[in-house]
C-alpha cells in the first residue's frame, strides 16, 4: 500500500474516476496543461486529454454552470474552483440551479456534480485565499457538503462522491494537502459520505472537528492526557449529511464538547453543533458547550497564526470545560 499525501491521494482519486468511467469529465482555471495551482491534477490532461481534462476560462460561474448542464446530459463532471474564496460568482448556479435540479424536476433530473475547492488557512494566503465558506452550503437543501482530513479519507471520499446522484461541494484543507503521509489503499477506495470518525478515542470530552483542524483537535487532546483528561476527538468528514448518531453517541458518553472550527464564529457550522446537542442530549451534558473558531473578521495575514485555532486554545476549552461538574 502506497504512502501519499493529500495532493496524491485525490490525485489518484481522480485518475481512477477518469479511468474506470467515460462519463467523468474534469473541468476549471488551469487543471489541465498547468496541473492546478496546487498541481492535483497534473499529468492527468496529458493522460485522459483535454476533452476530459479541460481548462476553462477564469468564470466561475461559466464552470459551475457549464458541469451543471454536462450532468444533465449524463456526464459525472467534477469541477474545480481554483481556491474557495473564488466560488462566489457560482454561488447563484450552486445554490439555486444546482442544488434544486431534482426536486424542481420532480425527481426526473438528477445533478451529479462534484465541486472541489481547496479552503481556509495556513499557507499564508491572506484575505482572498484563506476563507472556510462551508456553512454558506450547509444551509443549501440538496448539496452534500464533504471535508477529509486525511489522505485515506480525501480520496476515498472523493470516489464515493463520484456515486452520488445529488451536488456535492468537496472543500479540500490546503494546509493539509502535503504535511501529512499515510498508507493510502490502490485502486478503487471509497468511504461513504455521511459517516463521522472517532478520530482519538477518549471518556471525559468530546472535541468535534473537521478538515484542517482535526490535527489541531489531536494536538490539544494530547495535550490534555498529559493532564490526566482523556479527550475524544470525532472527525465529522461530512458536515451534510451529518452523522448525528456518532456525534451524540460521544456526547452522551463524556458529557462535555468542545467544537472547533477555523471559519468565524457567528453563524458557523459550530453552531448548528451546539443546537443539536442542546435539543438531542442536554440531560448528559455536565459543562457549557465551548466553542472555538476563528474570529468574526476578515481573514488577516500578518495575524494568520493568531486568528487560526491552536492546540493551546483547544486545551484552554478542555480544561474549561472540565472545571464544571
Amino acid at each position: 500500500m502506497p504512502q501519499m499525501t493529500m495532493v496524491q491521494a485525490i490525485q489518484d482519486a481522480l485518475r481512477v474516476a477518469l479511468r474506470e468511467d467515460r462519463r467523468v469529465v474534469v473541468l476549471g482555471e488551469d487543471v489541465g496543461k498547468n496541473g492546478g495551482v496546487f498541481r492535483v491534477t497534473e499529468g492527468l490532461q496529458a493522460e485522459f486529454g483535454s476533452e476530459r481534462v479541460a481548462d476553462t476560462p477564469l468564470a466561475e460561474n461559466g464552470i459551475v454552470g457549464g458541469a451543471i448542464g454536462m450532468a444533465l446530459y449524463g456526464l459525472r463532471p467534477i469541477a474545480e474552483i481554483q481556491f474557495v474564496d473564488f466560488i462566489y460568482p457560482a454561488f447563484d448556479q450552486i445554490v439555486s440551479e444546482m442544488a434544486k435540479m431534482r426536486w424542481r424536476s420532480a425527481g426526473q433530473y438528477a445533478c451529479p456534480v462534484i465541486v472541489r475547492a481547496p479552503y481556509g488557512g495556513g499557507i499564508k494566503g491572506g484575505l482572498y485565499h484563506s476563507q472556510s465558506p462551508e456553512a454558506y452550503f450547509c444551509h443549501t437543501a440538496g448539496l452534500k457538503v464533504a471535508i477529509p482530513s486525511t489522505p485515506g479519507d480525501a480520496k476515498g471520499m472523493l470516489l464515493a462522491a463520484l456515486a452520488e446522484e445529488d451536488p456535492v461541494i468537496f472543500l479540500e484543507p490546503k494546509r493539509l494537502y502535503r504535511t501529512t503521509e499515510e498508507d493510502v489503499p490502490e485502486g478503487r477506495h471509497t468511504v461513504p459520505l455521511g459517516r463521522a470518525r472517532i478520530a482519538r478515542a477518549g471518556e471525559h470530552c468530546t472535541v468535534l472537528a473537521y478538515g484542517a483542524m482535526v490535527p489541531v483537535a489531536l494536538e490539544g487532546a494530547a495535550k490534555a492526557e498529559e493532564k490526566g483528561t482523556s479527550t475524544e476527538v470525532v472527525d465529522l468528514r461530512t458536515l451534510l449529511p451529518l452523522d448525528q448518531e456518532t456525534v451524540l453517541a460521544s456526547v452522551r458518553k463524556t458529557g462535555r464538547v468542545v467544537i472547533l472550527h477555523e471559519a468565524p464564529r457567528t453563524c458557523g457550522y459550530g453552531a448548528e453543533l451546539a443546537a443539536l446537542i442542546a435539543e438531542q442530549a442536554l440531560t448528559s451534558l455536565l459543562a457549557p458547550v465551548l466553542r472555538v473558531t476563528g474570529y468574526d473578521t476578515p481573514f488577516p495575514y500578518t495575524l494568520e497564526h493568531t486568528y487560526l485555532p491552536d492546540a493551546p486554545r483547544v486545551l484552554r476549552a478542555i480544561e474549561h470545560v472540565m472545571k464544571f461538574g
